[in-house]
């Protein structure tokens, strides 16, 4: 057996590397890292309180686990379909949430540097 540091994106990493019979691959041992928690922005609290029955009919969901990075479209702006209402950081991009169709931003369920999960609905539209 072999060790070996490894230093990746500025995390060390201890590696020990195993030898098996002459022709076959070694077999290497990383220690498991625990993935960082992502938080749900919960609507009550990310949102400013909502008049009842303010719900928006069109749901605009997260297409994917990011962070919220800018609120193009703030709560009663209208919207024409394609137009962002939301900018989303996934995998070191910025990704433009956009209306499915024309409308009004009934709601907007998160805040700025929100994480959020991949099907959470981020805004709501009249």
């Amino acid at each position: 057996m072999k060790n070996y540091t490894i230093t990746v994106n500025g995390n060390v990493y201890d590696v020990t590397v195993e030898e098996n019979e002459a022709g076959a691959m070694p077999m290497a041992s990383i220690p498991k890292m625990p993935a960082p928690p992502v938080k749900t922005a919960p609507a009550a609290l990310a949102a400013p309180a909502a008049p009842a029955g303010a719900q928006g009919k069109v749901k605009v969901n997260a297409p994917m686990p990011g962070k919220i990075l800018d609120v193009k479209a703030p709560v009663g702006t209208t919207v024409k379909r394609g137009q962002v209402i939301l900018v989303l950081e996934a995998m070191k991009m910025e990704n433009e949430v956009v209306a499915p169709e024309d409308g009004t931003v009934a709601t907007i369920n998160v805040s700025v540097g929100d994480s959020v999960e991949s099907g959470v609905v981020l805004a709501t539209l009249n």
